[in-house]
Parts: C-alpha cells; structure tokens; sequence
C-alpha cells in the first residue's frame, strides 16, 4: 500500500476556499447524516478486491479538491443496496409507511409508480440498482428485483417512472420535475433528499463538515475494477452516533465510488454504498427513451391524486405519513412555525441538538394513544426506552442515527447522539 497523508485535517483547513459556505453548514452534520440514513440508501459492497493498489501520495485536502473538480457527466453501472438503521419491523403499518395500498381484483389496486412514494423502499433491505448517466438532463435508476423493475427516468424535461409487477407508469414534464423528479440540473432524479449514488452520498456529508471533524487520507482500495483512494471522515467530538464516514474516490476521475457510514457503537454499517460495476464511456441512447407498454396505467403528475389527500390541508399533504402520525403532539412539528413556539440548537457538528417545544403538548403516555392500532403500539414500544433525570422523565425513541427524546412535560430532544448525550442535553436545559 502507497503511503497516504494519515494526519487528523480539520475540514475547514483542507478547504480553505469553502470555508465560508461551510461554517454555516457544520451546525447540520447531524441533520444531513440523518437524512443520508433515513430518508435514502446504502450499498453493500459485493466488491472483487485483488489488494490494495499501489498509487501515488495524496493529501487529504488535495483529494477533496479532486472530488470538487470532478466533472464526469457520463456512467453506468449496476450497484447493491442495503441500510441497516435499526429500525424493528414496521409489520402492519409498512403499508402505511409506503403510502401504496394493497393489491386490488386487477393486480393495481393501490400501488403507485410516483417517485415519491416507491423510492423510499431504498431505506431499508437489500436491493439492486442499475444507474446510468449522460450529461444533465439524461438519466436511469432501476431498482431490480426477482421477478420485477421499477424504474425512473429522466430524458430532457420528461420523467418517467414504471413498475413492471404493477404495470403502472408515472409522468411528469418541467413545470412539476421539480417536486417529484428534481430540478433540471440533473443532480438529482429522485425526490428531494433522496441521494442515489456514493456522490451524491459523499456530497451531504462533505457539505455539513466543519471544524468538530477529522478528515484524512488512509491507504488505497478497488472498486469495482478501479483504483481508488479512502477518505475518512470522522466526528471529533464525542457523544454522536457516527463513528467514521469513509469514501472512495477514483483514483483517475475523482468521482466517488463507495460510500460507508459505520456507527460509534461499532457493528456492521448504517450506509454502505459502492458500486459493483462502473464504466465511464457514453451509455446506450435507449436507456434514455421510455414509452408505456400497452394497457399500461398512466397517471400524470397533479392528476388522479389518491382520494384519501382529499380535504386535507396543503402542509398536511406536503408531510408523509409516518411516526408523527402515530405519537401524540408530534404531528404538530409542521413545516414553518406552525405548532411550534420554540425551537433551538444545543452544540454544534455532529454533537448538535435540537430542543422542540410544542404548546399544548402532553408528553409521550406510558403507551402510545388508546385510539391508535395495536401495530402502532407495539412499534413504538419497540423503540421507546424509559429515562429520568433533572429534566423530568421521559422517552427516548432509537434507531442507529438519530435518536429523539420526548420528555412527559412535552419537550422534544433529537440529534445523530447517544441515548446518553440526549438525556446529558436535557439535564444542562432544565
């Protein structure tokens, strides 16, 4: 293995030229981390590895600035998902979760094509992908399985989205790519948050990278055939749920090719992203060129929306169902200030906590709400730990990343921390 420049690199330090945009952005790393986790993927990594090559010496700063100046535009390749959060079986309440329905006499019922509704299956399990790319406005992501594909498409100002089991297609053009496709830059091809390559995934946590992190050069590996350098990331602080970020970029083109997210507590990876083959020259025009089977279900983008948004309010539409649906007085953390009286960071980088104070609200009972199904009750059961301290007492709800604290007078802790940092935060509040 070539020697590599192994020593700690503040992020501010390695970048000079983006420190300003930086600092702003290193009170997020938690908010970033969580939403690499939790709204999206990893790759696990079914690598061919023939030893680690042999390149020439890099800095840590000279290696970001490779990743900066990457202008590859053209890709494809076949990537292997799997995320590993923490989170128990959601059971009866997938459904719920998906936002899809069951599958009705004619095999439809209610499934969905929209992007939004089918790219989050990424958050969890193992998957395929197969990805390609040809400049801005051209690009494919198919999630395959056993026997189906879903795919999503963008050729210019036309997305296209097609599942095969259902056999039901969704179509949006500009005006609307920017809610359900991304704008048309190209930079993203799936809903908003949702990153769907190691770039993309090496992006966010770059962006929210401040002084509280280390950032180095430490050996060499291959991906997928390629040669490539290890960036490692890791929180100088402690308390945070994240143990070390690690990314691996090509050694030739500086686009990344793995990402990993390992968790403090140690065990297998919360995010593993890499692919499993890569190549750089001009795909397959026909990738890019999508019409409807025949009898195909077509819905277009603001039209034939499900009846059950009917009625609802525009902020209600805008947030997916989830826990805040299920946990009393948290479906009052609506976009804006709505329901909320105050909110503020505690820390900063990847320690940072956010204490929430909703008016009105009662705490966390010792169960979820009487009114609520068995299947809410027991996942939430499945993830609440009973705590005390000078704060009160409460509940603290876990995954790998993000942990939340709700305290019975109704104040709401949430940060990438430990169940103990949480609990050290609300003790120094009261």
């Amino acid at each position: 293995m070539a020697p590599n420049d192994s020593a700690g690199t503040d992020v501010t330090a390695t970048a000079a030229s983006g420190a300003g945009r930086r600092k702003a952005a290193r009170y997020i790393v938690p908010v970033a981390v969580a939403g690499v986790a939790a709204a999206t993927i990893g790759l696990v990594p079914a690598l061919a590895s023939s030893g680690d090559p042999e390149l020439p010496k890099i800095s840590a700063q000279q290696l970001i600035e490779k990743i900066a100046a990457s202008d590859t535009q053209r890709l494809s390749g076949t990537m292997r998902i799997s995320t590993d959060l923490g989170i128990p079986s959601l059971g009866g309440l997938a459904g719920a979760f998906a936002g899809g329905g069951q599958d009705g006499p004619d095999g439809r019922g209610g499934a969905s094509a929209d992007p939004k509704d089918r790219m989050t299956q990424l958050a969890s399990g193992t998957h395929t992908l197969r990805v390609a790319a040809d400049g801005p406005d051209k690009q494919r992501l198919s999630i395959l399985d056993d026997a189906a594909e879903y795919s999503l498409i963008r050729n210019g100002d036309q997305v296209w989205a097609y599942d095969s089991k259902s056999d039901t297609a969704y179509h949006a053009t500009e005006d609307r790519a920017g809610e359900h496709a991304g704008p048309r830059s190209g930079k993203r091809s799936a809903p908003e948050g949702v990153p769907t390559t190691p770039k993309a995934l090496a992006e966010q946590v770059l962006e929210a990278a401040g002084t509280t992190t280390s950032v180095t050069v430490d050996g060499t590996a291959q991906v997928a055939g390629r040669d490539a350098y290890r960036l490692v990331i890791k929180p100088k602080q402690g308390g945070s749920t994240i143990g070390s970020a690690t990314i691996a970029v090509d050694a030739e083109n500086g686009v990344p090719l793995k990402f990993t997210l390992l968790p403090s507590a140690g065990g297998k990876a919360i995010v593993d992203a890499g692919f499993t083959k890569v190549d750089f020259g001009k795909p397959d025009a026909s990738l890019f060129a999508f019409t409807p089977p025949k009898g195909t279900e077509v819905t277009e983008a603001g039209k034939n929306d499900r009846s059950d948004e009917a009625g609802r309010s525009d902020d209600a539409k805008a947030r997916p169902g989830g826990l805040g649906d299920l946990i009393p007085g948290a479906g009052q953390l609506g976009a804006g200030d709505q329901g909320v009286k105050e909110t503020r960071v505690i820390g900063e980088g990847w320690s940072a906590v956010a204490e929430i104070k909703v008016p009105g609200a009662a705490g966390l009972p010792d169960k979820a709400s009487e009114a609520a199904p068995p299947e809410a009750r027991q996942f939430l059961d499945a993830l609440g730990d009973k705590v005390s301290g000078k704060f009160g007492s409460g509940t603290v709800f876990k995954t790998r990343v993000v942990n939340t604290l709700m305290t019975d007078d109704g104040r709401i802790y949430v940060g990438a921390v430990t169940k103990d940092k949480l609990v050290e935060v609300a003790d120094n509040a009261s």
